[in-house]
C-alpha cells in the first residue's frame, strides 16, 4: 500500500504537466480509479480531484455533483465516529454521567498514540466532543464500553443504525474506526453524513475548532482535526476526518457553498494534505459555475 501510494504521488506530479503520458503499472483494484485520475485532469469542466473515490451531492436536490468510485466498499477509519456518536444520543444515556478511560480503551490492534491519558474520567459529553472533533480513539472506546449491553451490543446497534438509514453496503464492528472490517462506500457515508446534519450536538463538537478538558495532570487543550473549521472562508455544519493505512486520508462534511448545503466525501487520499487540497479544489470550481450548469461529472460511476 505504501508503495502504491509513493508511484500515485510520482505519477500524479508528472500527470498535471502532460495529461498524455503513459499511466504507470497499476494494482488490481486501483485500476478503476487511476484511469478516471488521469482523464479527469485533461478535463476543463471538472475539478482535479485526488482522492481515489469521492462523492459531492447537493442536499438541496440529491443531485450527485461529482463522483468518482463512489459504490466502491473500502475500510472509513475514523468517519465511523459519526456513526458511534449517532447510536450514543439515540441511546438516551445521560451526557453529564462520568465515564473512566481505562486499559481496555488503549489500542492494541495499531499501538497509536492518544493524548487522554488511561485513568481519566471525564463526562460522557466532553468524550463525545473529543471523539468527534480531535478524533480520541479512547474516548469512543469509552463511549462504547459504557454503552448498555457494552462493546458487541454497540456494533449491533451501528449496524442496526445503518439499516435504518438504508446504507447497504456498510459493516460496523468497533466504535473508532480503527478496524479495517468497519467498512462502507462514499455513497453510503453521503447518507450517514446527511443523517449526522440532524443532530445538534454532533454539528456543534464535530466543528469545534478546540476544546479543553480537565484530567488528572491538569487541563489539557485539544484541537479539531480538520484545518478548514478554523477557515472563515469555510462554512461548514458536521466534519470528520479519518486516517488508518487501509483506508488512506478522508474527510466528510456537510458544508455551505455558494448558500446551498453540500455533502462532500473525499476517501483514500495519499497524502496528509491530500483530502483538504480537494476539498478547496471543490470550493473554487463551484464558486466560478452558475449552480444550472453544475452537472454530474462522472454519470453512473460506481466503485
Amino acid at each position: 500500500m505504501k508503495i502504491r501510494r509513493f508511484l500515485m504521488a510520482l505519477w500524479l506530479g508528472a500527470g498535471m504537466a502532460a495529461t498524455t503520458m503513459a499511466a504507470p503499472p497499476e494494482r488490481a483494484g486501483a485500476a478503476r480509479s487511476a484511469r478516471p485520475l488521469l482523464a479527469e485532469a485533461a478535463r476543463s469542466d471538472s475539478p482535479e480531484l485526488r482522492s481515489e473515490a469521492f462523492l459531492i451531492v447537493d442536499q438541496r436536490s440529491g443531485e450527485a455533483l461529482l463522483a468518482r468510485n463512489a459504490d466502491r466498499v473500502a475500510p472509513i477509519a475514523s468517519i465511523t465516529k459519526l456513526m458511534t456518536a449517532m447510536v450514543i444520543l439515540d441511546s438516551g444515556q445521560s451526557l453529564s454521567e462520568m465515564l473512566t478511560v481505562t486499559e481496555a480503551d488503549r489500542d492494541r490492534l495499531r499501538k497509536s498514540s492518544s493524548r487522554l491519558p488511561i485513568g481519566s474520567r471525564l463526562s460522557r459529553e466532553d468524550l463525545l466532543r473529543l471523539a468527534l472533533m480531535s478524533s480520541e480513539n479512547r474516548a469512543a472506546s469509552a463511549l462504547s464500553r459504557y454503552y448498555p449491553g457494552g462493546l458487541r451490543a454497540f456494533a449491533k446497534a451501528m449496524n442496526a443504525k445503518a439499516r435504518q438509514l438504508g446504507m447497504a453496503h456498510s459493516r460496523f464492528v468497533e466504535a473508532t474506526g480503527l478496524s479495517a472490517d468497519n467498512v462502507s462506500t462514499a455513497r453510503d457515508l453521503s447518507v450517514l453524513l446527511k443523517a449526522a446534519a440532524d443532530y445538534p450536538l454532533i454539528r456543534r463538537f464535530s466543528t469545534d475548532s478546540a476544546h479543553t478538558v480537565a484530567l488528572n495532570r491538569g487541563a489539557r487543550e485539544f484541537r479539531n482535526t480538520n484545518p478548514l473549521v478554523r477557515d472563515p472562508g469555510w462554512e461548514i455544519r458536521v466534519s470528520k476526518t479519518g486516517y488508518i493505512e487501509e483506508a488512506g486520508r478522508c474527510l466528510v462534511m456537510q458544508a455551505w457553498l455558494r448558500g446551498r448545503p453540500v455533502l462532500v466525501v473525499l476517501l483514500d487520499s495519499f497524502g496528509s494534505r491530500t483530502r483538504t487540497a480537494d476539498a478547496r479544489r471543490l470550493q473554487k470550481w463551484l464558486a466560478r459555475r452558475p449552480w444550472d450548469a453544475v452537472v454530474m461529472a462522472h454519470k453512473g460511476a460506481k466503485g
